[in-house]
């Protein structure tokens, strides 16, 4: 297995439940810190999401490794930002056995 290029500054963040000041909640999102990362593109599609075409690209995520628990260990349901691009988390695994790097599986949405 290659050492991946670890050539794009993503920053991790997390959802956060913020009052909304009447009684309920919105979501917003939460930086955790800044994370390098190489960046492999899969097959894309193209979908619908609330009643607008959306075009959806997989990607594979590899970051530098870090122990269950630990903030900079990324996982599902949290996202990574590029600038005004963000890539939803879907899942997180060692990318090799000895857990130095993580593979991330995570999709970037574009309305179009």
């Amino acid at each position: 297995m290659k050492t991946p290029r670890l050539n794009r500054r993503l920053t991790l963040e997390s959802p956060a439940r913020v009052s909304d000041g009447a009684g309920g909640f919105a979501e917003s999102w939460s930086p955790l810190g800044v994370l390098w990362a190489e960046l492999t593109a899969r097959t894309g599609r193209e979908t619908v999401a609330t009643g607008a075409a959306v075009s959806a690209v997989p990607y594979a995520i590899v970051v530098r490794g870090a122990p269950v628990g630990h903030p900079e260990r990324p996982m599902a349901k949290q996202r990574f930002r590029d600038g005004n691009r963000l890539f939803h988390i879907r899942s997180v695994a060692e990318r090799d056995p000895e857990g130095r790097y993580l593979i991330c599986m995570a999709d970037e949405e574009i309305a179009i």
